[in-house]
């Protein structure tokens, strides 16, 4: 496949860009995704090899982890599958400190000899690395669990899902949104399988099976005579589930304004791309949005993309110090704010959590990739700031000493680090829905769906788009808008959040593949919400010209 069409596929931040890490591992045909892995006893034993050999030359602490890693891909337009990828990546990463300072290797040759021979590569480098070492790594106590478990408690496993049953899908959803109006349609289907083995000189041993999914298209209206086009995203979110997120059950669904369908646990594609055509349609020739102040209502699979940008990459503490500046800066919430006890981050209503718990999350583990029991905290408590997110090595540069459980890899030929959790708004504790809040509203717009955005360096000052875009007037929807955005700085958006709605409304959005660090690795991290109101937001005509 083309670079150009997996991007147009994937094309949901800058972690789409990097093909490399997408379709790691070597192609494999279909039915080896179904083929066992390494026995459990065999994985623990490699294990012990990296681990002694560590010891034996002088590591104070060491872990290994194994890793298999499957993907398959699914991309169609229109009437006809353009591809079905199929890739597995398997090895042993290494991970020692000697003398302070930290080593890496990694290998593709799991064996007694090949592993012993990587380890001692990682203890080289620790060593060589000790030069330019100012100050020894502290690593916060982490107890050994021993031998344990844990998988993503799925109903249908992806793999045992016959490839053709998933081209159907997403052939019939293009043929919905064609029959709808549509003049083109992009659909896919990735799906991962994460088979981990993690192992300590703490005294843990954790076996870990993870599965993710995420449907998603792309459908487009033309008009020909004004030469203009239109797009319609799918309101699917990337989920933490096996492959029953695709069977569309009618209690997982909930009616928007405008006839909206907003999903939770389970994913209609069909019906979406349908009801996405007929929007992309009516987007041609819906009213430019006149430029000013307005109270916005945004819906959870647009507001996720916000929280991720201004609150999920701003809150991790190696942006914070200065450490991490790839892919968009570091971070206005320094230290200085978050030790006064009382910096203002939003609105008194405002409690934003980290959770790598969260069922059907993309970023639920039971363990992290440093051996950590997985676990949610506050970021922002009652508007206040309140932590950061941190792992091993650095919760003592902020007083603490359990690290967080947000240490993750993107495979086992890369070096675990800090990554974010999810990170979600807590709904409103009244009873609250969409309809009530759009009643209150005066002049505002109602947003669902992500669209494109821009960050400062500091995570600061931004601008966000959406998908499909209503005017609320006197309490009521009176159509659809088109070209708009909105701007603001993250502490005065945040402030200006004055309602959540209830737990009933709660959903997740995803980021699928949200890239960080040089070089680059991807993750995948949810943010959940309900629906919530932000007073007096400036916003912006994006297609007038000067």
């Amino acid at each position: 496949m083309k670079r150009r069409d997996f991007v147009q596929y994937a094309g949901l931040g800058a972690g789409a860009l990097m093909m490399p890490s997408l379709l790691m591992g070597k192609d494999i045909p279909t039915e080896a995704l179904l083929a066992p892995g390494m026995d459990l006893v065999l994985k623990k034993q490699m294990a012990d090899v990296a681990l002694n050999t560590a010891k034996t030359l002088g590591a104070s602490y060491a872990d290994a982890r194994i890793g298999r890693y499957l993907n398959q891909y699914v991309f169609t337009r229109e009437d006809r599958v353009q591809n079905v990828v199929n890739t597995e990546s398997f090895g042993i990463g290494i991970r020692v400190i000697v003398n302070g300072t930290w080593g890496f290797s990694s290998t593709n040759d799991v064996t007694a000899d090949g592993i012993a021979k990587a380890t001692t590569q990682a203890v080289s480098i620790a060593k060589a690395n000790g030069i330019l070492q100012k100050e020894p790594v502290q690593l916060a106590p982490a107890p050994g669990y021993g031998d344990v478990s844990w998988k993503t408690p799925i109903k249908k496993d992806f793999k045992e899902v016959p490839v053709s049953e998933k081209v159907d899908l997403l052939l019939s959803a293009n043929a919905a949104a064609m029959e709808a109006g549509a003049s083109f349609v992009n659909s896919a289907l990735f799906m991962v399988n994460e088979q981990k083995y993690f192992a300590s000189t703490d005294g843990s041993y954790i076996d870990q099976d993870i599965h993710r999914i995420w449907p998603t298209f792309t459908v487009t209206a033309v008009d020909r005579a004004a030469g203009s086009f239109k797009t319609r995203q799918a309101m699917s979110a990337p989920m933490g589930m096996g492959f029953e997120y695709m069977d569309g059950l009618d209690s997982e669904k909930l009616a928007g304004p405008e006839g909206i369908k907003l999903y939770r646990n389970s994913y209609d594609i069909v019906e979406d791309a349908r009801l996405a055509a007929q929007q992309a349609q009516a987007k041609l020739t819906a009213k430019s949005v006149e430029a000013g102040k307005y109270d916005l209502v945004l819906e959870p699979n647009h507001l996720g993309l916000t929280i991720h940008e201004s609150v999920g990459h701003p809150l991790e503490l190696d942006r914070v110090l200065g450490y991490e500046a790839n892919y968009a800066g570091t971070s206005f919430a320094t230290l200085d704010k978050w030790k006064t006890g009382n910096f203002k981050y939003g609105s008194d209503i405002v409690n934003l959590v980290a959770d790598k718990t969260q069922v059907g999350s993309l970023g639920a583990v039971g363990y992290d990739d440093e051996g950590i029991k997985t676990k949610k905290w506050d970021l922002v408590r009652n508007g206040v700031l309140t932590n950061y997110q941190a792992i091993r090595d650095q919760v003592h540069m902020i007083g603490q000493n359990e690290s967080h459980g947000c240490c993750y890899a993107q495979s086992w030929d890369d070096v675990q680090f800090q990554r974010m959790p999810n990170v979600s708004l807590e709904p409103g504790k009244e009873k609250y829905a969409i309809d009530q809040m759009i009643k209150d509203v005066e002049k505002g717009i109602y947003i669902a769906g992500r669209g494109s955005y821009s960050i400062d360096q500091q995570r600061y000052n931004f601008q966000f788009g959406g998908t499909v875009f209503f005017e609320i007037r006197n309490g009521e929807i009176v159509g659809m808008l088109d070209d708009v955005a909105y701007q603001s700085n993250t502490q005065e958006f945040w402030n200006s959040c004055v309602k959540i709605c209830d737990e009933s409304d709660y959903r997740l959005f995803g980021s699928f593949f949200d890239g960080k660090g040089q070089p680059s690795q991807i993750s995948a991290v949810s943010h959940g919400s309900s629906t919530a109101r932000f007073n007096d937001v400036n916003v912006i005509n994006t297609g007038r010209t000067i």
